[in-house]
């Protein structure tokens, strides 16, 4: 893969963290696994919409699934998102204590 088609994807990839719910969602993935009714409580949002969001982030591999029985699962897809999600929120809390 040529870098210019690598950038052109990171493009992409970024886009999906443009949205504030999907941060909401991955913010609270980053605390553990939860489902989508745990998600949609505790954003108080309804579950049709999570799993909008949740479809979004599943197809960028941002995020993972589990299945247990009737029950899903979802969690960040591994420590890149981590690392980008902590970078962020650092990066945003230095510019607004500046």
């Amino acid at each position: 893969m040529e870098k210019k088609e690598i950038l052109m994807d990171l493009g992409e990839f970024f886009k999906i963290f443009a949205d504030p719910t999907r941060i909401r969602i991955l913010a609270l993935l980053e605390e553990g696994e939860k489902c989508v009714g745990e998600i949609a409580e505790t954003l108080e949002m309804s579950q049709s919409a999570i799993s909008h969001q949740l479809k979004t982030l599943r197809l960028a591999n941002i995020v993972s699934t589990k299945k247990e029985g009737q029950v899903v699962t979802y969690c960040l897809a591994d420590q890149h998102i981590n690392i980008i999600l902590k970078y962020g929120l650092e990066h945003m809390k230095e510019r607004k204590e500046q």
